[in-house]
């Protein structure tokens, strides 16, 4: 987020948002996707007590906006654990479909260009910002690098899209284990704003 700006999203654009369950009434595609993924998405007693702890902390957070669309495999993984998150914990979830909300993605680029989704940015009860988590977790990009490279060492000469499809597989198979990552980044995240939790 540009530090020194005001930012356009206020406690009355933040309540505006729709529930995880208003964003999947109105989703156009992979809606069985979204419901694999919150099936799948597991919040480990520890994290959620660590988070609840850290809730009840001055300057804690309580306050989840997710920017999101339902075509994005990165959103119809990671959206539900932070469903999941936010019904384990009680924060306050918001979700905006980004491509309606430009001018809030504008803040929360990744790398300052990027529309990166999903971005879930964390809140303090007076609606003080105190950080954000864009697209996936690093664990997930390493992962998926690793996967990448001994689909290509195991399938010598085969063309770019049998590639894929093997790749794809893999990775799929992974996002149990990427979303349990995604918890534990986003942990991180609220912990070191309140040095520790």
């Amino acid at each position: 987020m540009a530090t020194g700006k005001t930012s356009v999203v206020t406690p009355e654009r933040f309540a505006s948002g729709l529930t995880y369950q208003e964003f999947c009434a109105q989703i156009n595609v992979n809606k069985d996707r979204f419901d694999q993924y919150y099936e799948s998405a597991k919040i480990a007693k520890e994290d959620a007590e660590l988070i609840k702890k850290a809730m009840g902390r001055p300057g804690g957070p309580a306050k989840m906006l997710a920017l999101a669309e339902d075509w994005c495999p990165d959103v119809y993984r990671g959206l539900p654990v932070v469903a999941r998150l936010a019904e384990a914990t009680g924060l306050e979830l918001r979700v905006f479909p980004r491509d309606k909300h430009l001018d809030i993605m504008e803040e929360f680029l990744n790398q300052g260009q990027f529309q990166s989704i999903p971005t879930v940015v964390f809140y303090t009860k007076d609606h003080r910002y105190i950080g954000h988590f864009i697209e996936r977790p690093a664990f997930a990009n390493t992962d998926r690098a690793a996967i990448d490279a001994q689909v290509r060492k195991e399938m010598p000469g085969a063309d770019d899209q049998a590639i894929r499809a093997e790749v794809r597989t893999r990775t799929t198979a992974r996002y149990p284990l990427w979303q349990q990552e995604t918890v534990k980044e986003m942990r991180e995240i609220m912990a070191t704003k309140l040095g520790g939790a």
